[in-house]
């Protein structure tokens, strides 16, 4: 996942690191080391704190066991939700200068590396490793472009889910969570009449894509949303429409210093009971527990039905990375049932794999491993599985202005022109 709670660093943050590592200096991985060598495996990621981080430590305790013959390269640059690190990294790619592996989400965000020729076929070691079998056939089917796979996740989280603070809701007469859109609009009535300011908590950017995600699963349906990816749903359509308009009146239920807000911020009006609902992925789950937090319940985003709306965390390997066959490690390690464990019992998602015991989790994880046996699979463009890096930024843009002048009719026609440009691409 590829949101901490460091997402305001300063970008200058990231410049300090580009120079760094455009220099050849490699992270201190906390035994003193730096640079990559043939032993060295620099391991570039957005996780530099919170579960984020404590999943990642997770991971190279792991790796250190199975594969002691390599050492271990932290190469994390923080904040800016993964984009101050996308930034360095493209710098890298572009200076032939690539880390041993990177981290990107699953899905079609990967394209654009594949088609600029930037990363290895890895089919082979799935069949080595037998992931083909121990991965999902949907989840596997997903990672393959052109009969070919090029990643190896790490988790499987999920984007609709709603959190709630139950002291604000019990004390507002709610008893049970929305069904459908209507009933949460009703709730949402019911908590503003009880003083509640702003009873959905929200933050800028990718946070409101998540929300107007989750109001088409409701108003489209699974299958229709998935054709929003594949050109099989009209973007010009009158379903999508009214997605825009209840996504709209969500808005207005939310506080209005929305585009200043990080997730973090949004979790925290949440936590202090100053709004009683917050749309977000599972990641919330280890963020609350980390926090203290324990008063809070979760449900799937009303009407949302069965659908799982799935991103993953991946690793690749990089082509003309200095240590290839420390990456294959790496990678292995990450894809065995040890490592995903390792990783996740500490992150917040799920394991990746069919194989993995729910009673090793938390309470909901062990919800979501359940959904994730039952559900219905979509993607998600904010998060990469659905679209590519230029589509989400297509749509960060047209869902920035749309929070400030509320135009419908606008929003859809450059979501229209998003499509047309980047679908297929």
């Amino acid at each position: 996942m590829r949101f901490s709670g460091s997402t305001r660093v300063a970008f200058a943050a990231a410049g300090v690191a580009l120079a760094l590592v455009a220099s050849g200096c490699g992270a201190d991985d906390g035994d003193g080391s730096s640079g990559t060598g043939s032993k060295q495996v620099e391991v570039f990621t957005w996780w530099a704190d919170g579960g984020e981080k404590a999943g990642l430590d997770g991971l190279v305790t792991q790796f250190k066991t199975d594969c002691s013959q390599y050492e271990f390269v932290n190469g994390a640059v923080a904040g800016g939700a993964g984009s101050n690190a996308k930034q360095v990294l493209a710098s890298r790619l572009q200076q032939s200068d690539p880390p041993d592996t990177f981290q990107a989400h699953a899905g079609a965000e990967l394209t654009d590396y594949i088609k600029a020729g930037q990363i290895e076929d890895i089919s082979a070691q799935y069949k080595e490793w037998g992931l083909d079998s121990a991965f999902p056939k949907g989840l596997v089917e997903s990672l393959t472009v052109n009969g070919k796979i090029y990643s190896v996740p790490a988790n499987i989280h999920r984007a609709n889910v709603l959190w709630a603070n139950k002291k604000v809701l019990t004390d507002a007469g709610i008893t049970a969570a929305p069904k459908d859109l209507a009933e949460f609009f009703t709730q949402l009535d019911t908590l503003k009449a009880k003083g509640v300011a702003a009873p959905l908590a929200l933050g800028k950017d990718w946070t409101q894509q998540m929300l107007f995600e989750a109001v088409l699963i409701s108003d489209l349906g699974a299958d229709k949303f998935n054709g929003l990816w594949n050109g099989k749903t009209d973007w010009a359509g009158a379903d999508v429409t009214k997605g825009i308009e209840d996504y709209k009146k969500l808005l207005s239920y939310s506080n209005k210093d929305r585009d200043t807000f990080d997730w973090t911020d949004a979790e925290k009006l949440v936590m202090d009971g100053k709004a009683a609902y917050q749309l977000m992925g599972d990641w919330e789950a280890a963020d609350l527990d980390a926090k203290g937090f324990k008063d809070y319940s979760y449900s799937v985003f009303p009407g949302n039905g069965n659908a799982y709306q799935w991103l993953a965390d991946s690793f690749v390997l990089p082509k003309g990375a200095k240590n290839p066959e420390g990456t294959k490690c790496w990678l292995k390690t990450l894809g065995s049932a040890a490592g995903q464990k390792a990783f996740n019992t500490k992150k917040g998602s799920i394991p990746a794999r069919t194989d993995s015991v729910a009673s090793d989790y938390p309470a909901y994880q062990q919800s979501a491993i359940k959904d994730w046996a039952n559900g219905v699979a979509v993607p998600s463009c904010p998060h990469g599985s659905a679209c590519s890096q230029g589509w989400q930024g297509a749509v960060a843009s047209a869902q920035g202005k749309f929070s400030s002048d509320g135009n419908v009719a606008a929003l859809q026609t450059a979501l229209v022109a998003a499509a047309k440009q980047y679908a297929g691409k």
